[in-house]
């Protein structure tokens, strides 16, 4: 099963939850028990997991990236998004996701974050549901 959603940003750097979007599909999906597979399409934007309880880590982490990878830099890549790129190449643009009972099996503080480097804009997402059969 195959799903895409779309993402809209409203900063320049962001973690926006999705947790709530994500676990939607999976209960369109109708899937008891599999993989789920996230994929961003994107080189300038990314997706992680993470503490979703207190808003405040998101924003620790959006500081403490744009502290190591500065905005302005010398960078040579014309468009003048390099750090974005570096960002996302860190962050990394995937994530896997155990299915159970038609459940995501997050930790009990996690939740999911589209990560914008270079926003705002329209973005995509792309979900792969992964049926496992021998349960």
């Amino acid at each position: 099963m195959f799903a895409r959603i779309k993402i809209k940003t409203d900063k320049r750097v962001e973690l926006k939850d999705i947790t709530g979007k994500i676990k939607q599909k999976v209960k369109d999906f109708d899937i008891k028990d599999g993989i789920l597979i996230l994929n961003v399409p994107h080189t300038t934007a990314g997706i992680t997991i993470n503490e979703s309880a207190d808003p405040d880590v998101k924003q620790d982490i959006k500081n403490e990236i744009n502290k190591v990878i500065p905005f302005e830099d010398n960078y040579k890549h014309r468009e003048g998004n390099s750090a974005a790129h570096i960002k996302s190449t860190l962050v990394g643009c995937s994530q896997n996701i155990i299915i159970k009972n038609n459940k995501l099996l997050l930790g009990r503080w996690q939740g999911i974050f589209f990560c914008e480097f270079d926003g705002p804009r329209s973005r995509n997402l792309n979900i792969k549901a992964i049926e496992d059969k021998s349960s």
